[in-house]
């Protein structure tokens, strides 16, 4: 959905593809992060910047904006932590800019009472490394009446509660959304449309999506990257909001266009040369092209004077061998204490391993097939403390440490992960949002 900004205020070749990706991965501009800073300064010096920039710069334009400046560090060099699998390296023990630093832009264009064109830009840390922005939504807004909407164009994807808005800090509590729920989804938009309808029902609202489309983006797998263009999302949830509560249970669907890259192509090139039945067998349970990936959530979320609580589970099952089934969940919790909101929270992730044999005679390629099963593998409980300082209209100040308890196998959520990395680690955070 558009934002709301005013309602918010509320991975021979192989090895030098690698170090390559290694170094773009611990790499931050300077210059980059210091004009975030001086962005920042700007705004907390001009207190009257926001409503100037708000102001229409021709009748029916308005340009709206948001961005978080973030810097966070974690306690161990054995595992790189990450935000969400679209980047492809994370945090270490050295203090990083680069997981949680956004910056977006937004202008709307009221044609007419019925019809609005939405546009969006946003710089992130990308799969190849790098900020360069790209446009996340290009759509057409047409609402025929009150109960009825409907968006054609690149829209964003609503998999799961609040997933729509989660590149807008400031729009939520802590200072990224749970990476145990939130953070194995590498979509954040399709090129198709959707459509809503909503109703009054009981004492409360009720609201249903439908959306579909094409996707265009990459994530990084291994040394390489999945390009995911032109694979299919179809989804749809229903929402019901009464008071201070909101209910909703959603269903989606991908299906992949493609084939994974190296490594697994080349494992799956291997099985199905040696001519073996059980061997080729394997090499088609390893292949995504076609096959469905299949998005179950359900979420309640209370917000009400000084408490605001969100309760979050999902379940993900896949066609295909090369990704584990998996099922996640999250609560949150925080109370407001004037300008101040401490929060705690707990997630978790865990993932279901697919046992694959390519027979006797294949014996010598057993230990990377089980390599590559296990890469999609999670298993962590993530417990997190911070509070939330709103020392400005429309900014905001966050402080956050994440307790990561994990098995040792837990591979999943992060990067760069080294043979004695035991699944713990602590990340420690700090923010500043803001939205004009």
């Amino acid at each position: 959905m558009t934002i709301n900004f005013p309602a918010i205020v509320k991975r021979g070749a192989a090895a030098a593809r690698r170090d390559a990706l290694q170094t773009r991965c611990r790499r931050f501009s300077s210059r980059s992060f210091l004009g975030f800073l001086c962005l920042g300064a700007a705004l907390s010096a001009m207190p009257a910047l926001a409503e100037e920039i708000a102001e229409p710069l021709v009748s029916g334009l308005s340009l709206r904006g948001f961005g978080t400046l973030g810097m966070a560090r974690s306690s161990t060099d054995q595992a790189e932590y990450i935000r969400d699998l679209t980047q492809p390296g994370g945090l270490n023990r050295s203090w990083s800019a680069k997981v949680d630093t956004v910056a977006g832009v937004q202008a709307n264009y009221q044609i007419r009472d019925d019809l609005e064109a939405v546009v969006q830009a946003v710089s992130r840390y990308r799969y190849d490394g790098s900020f360069r922005p790209e446009l996340t939504w290009a759509f057409l807004k047409f609402d025929p009446n009150p109960q009825l909407s409907l968006r054609l164009g690149r829209v964003g994807t609503e998999f799961y509660m609040l997933a729509d808005s989660r590149m807008v800090g400031y729009s939520y509590l802590p200072i990224r959304p749970p990476v145990d729920y939130f953070g194995s989804l590498p979509i954040s938009y399709v090129d198709g449309g959707d459509v809503v309808a909503a109703a009054p029902f009981a004492s409360g609202l009720l609201r249903g999506k439908l959306y579909g489309g094409l996707m265009r983006e990459q994530t990084p797998i291994s040394y390489e990257s999945f390009d995911l263009g032109g694979s299919l999302v179809a989804g749809g949830h229903v929402d019901y909001q009464q008071g201070a509560w909101l209910w909703r249970v959603g269903y989606a669907q991908l299906r992949f266009k493609g084939e994974l890259p190296a490594p697994v192509s080349d494992l799956r090139s291997g099985l199905a040369a040696s001519g073996i039945p059980q061997a080729q067998a394997v090499a088609d349970a390893l292949s995504v092209d076609g096959k469905l990936a299949r998005f179950y959530s359900a979420g309640i979320s209370y917000d009400q004077g000084p408490l605001q609580v969100q309760l979050m589970a999902s379940r993900t099952k896949y066609d295909t061998a090369a990704y584990q089934d998996s099922r996640s969940a999250y609560v949150i919790a925080g109370y407001r204490l004037g300008d101040l909101t401490p929060f705690v929270g707990r997630s978790y992730s865990h993932s279901t391993a697919k046992p694959l044999s390519a027979g006797p005679l294949m014996a010598a390629l057993q230990p990377e097939i089980d390599s590559l099963s296990a890469a999609t593998g999670t298993d962590q409980f993530t417990s997190f403390v911070g509070v939330r300082w709103d020392f400005r209209r429309d900014m905001a100040l966050k402080a956050q440490v994440d307790f990561v308890r994990g098995s040792a196998d837990s591979r999943y959520l992060v990067r760069w992960r080294q043979a004695d990395y035991d699944g713990r680690m602590n990340v420690f955070s700090l923010a500043l949002d803001f939205i004009f």
